[in-house]
């Protein structure tokens, strides 16, 4: 049995990432009806609007997600509203979930943490997390200044922990999955890809941006201080870059980007797999897609182990 699955009881393991004002009930519902869990944002600090966008989520009766990133919520209430609410799953991030951990769980509430590096990882597993988001450095959005890529991560965490791993960073399709499987994770979350599907609220100029970006054409930026990110190559990103620092001032314009389509408002966060991503598609065809061609490579690599052949 997938233990994801098990816990978030969507029907694929495949998590939509909870990006800042664009994860919300469109397009996480979107993703939950083709069978892969949405997450609803709350880095954004609009608790109202959250609250509102996480009841019509539970009023859908969908399977869904929420993520709780620790260092951004002003108070708790956002996470007494979770506990108290019916949600089943909570994705942690942005710090120690050492203090979340029981009173989610004591909510009925399966709670996973978002880890850049293997230290991190034990110390959650240690606070008795359920499971691990498993962030890599190719991942678009706030990073961890010392990159270990979702390749190395996944097989230095697996190493040490049998808890269930979610792969996250670099990841558009089946391709994708089967590695991140092959190295012990047990499902995948996309951000990228989502934020350039169908269903995305973002405006059409960002999800041409990252479709015509290449593999190389995102910066990490503020790498000696923080908050540390990814985000696409820009003129705006470009002076960021080479300034070597970024101050907040540098978000002001996010609502910009996201919802104005101005490019240089702010810095428009992406990951390398903006590179592998081609066209605008819909939620469903991405997950189908990806679902297919991971049973693809899967029967594939079966038939390889069956006749202990490599091709």
């Amino acid at each position: 049995m997938n233990r994801v699955l098990a816990h978030t009881g969507a029907q694929y393991p495949i998590l939509q990432a909870p990006m800042g004002w664009i994860a919300r009930s469109a397009l996480a519902s979107a993703v939950s009806k083709a069978g892969g869990l949405g997450i609803i944002e709350t880095s954004s600090g609009e608790t109202e609007n959250c609250q509102r966008e996480i009841q019509r989520m539970l009023d859908s009766g969908l399977p869904f997600g929420v993520n709780l990133p620790i260092r951004f919520l002003k108070d708790d209430a956002m996470l007494r509203y979770v506990c108290e609410s019916g949600i089943r799953f909570v994705t942690t991030s942005a710090g120690s979930p050492a203090k979340f951990v029981a009173p989610l769980k004591a909510a009925g509430i399966a709670v996973y943490h978002a880890v850049p590096t293997l230290e991190a990882a034990l110390k959650c597993a240690q606070a008795g997390v359920d499971g691990l988001v498993v962030e890599g450095s190719e991942g678009g959005g706030f990073k961890n200044p010392e990159e270990v890529s979702t390749l190395v991560l996944l097989q230095a965490i697996r190493e040490h922990t049998d808890l269930p791993l979610i792969a996250a960073g670099g990841i558009v399709d089946g391709r994708g999955m089967a590695a991140a499987f092959a190295l012990g994770a047990e499902a995948v979350q996309m951000g990228t890809r989502f934020v350039a599907c169908a269903e995305s609220p973002v405006h059409a100029h960002y999800k041409q941006a990252i479709v015509q970006a290449p593999t190389t054409g995102t910066y990490m930026l503020n790498t000696q201080s923080s908050p540390c990110i990814r985000a696409l190559k820009a003129p705006f990103t470009k002076s960021l870059h080479e300034a070597g620092l970024m101050g907040p001032e540098a978000f002001k314009g996010i609502q910009d980007v996201y919802f104005g389509g101005d490019m240089n408002a702010a810095p428009a966060l992406a990951g390398q797999s903006a590179g592998l991503i081609h066209e605008v598609k819909t939620a469903r065809e991405i997950i189908e897609e990806t679902v297919a061609q991971f049973h693809a490579i899967s029967a594939r690599l079966g038939q390889l182990a069956s006749t202990r052949s490599f091709g």
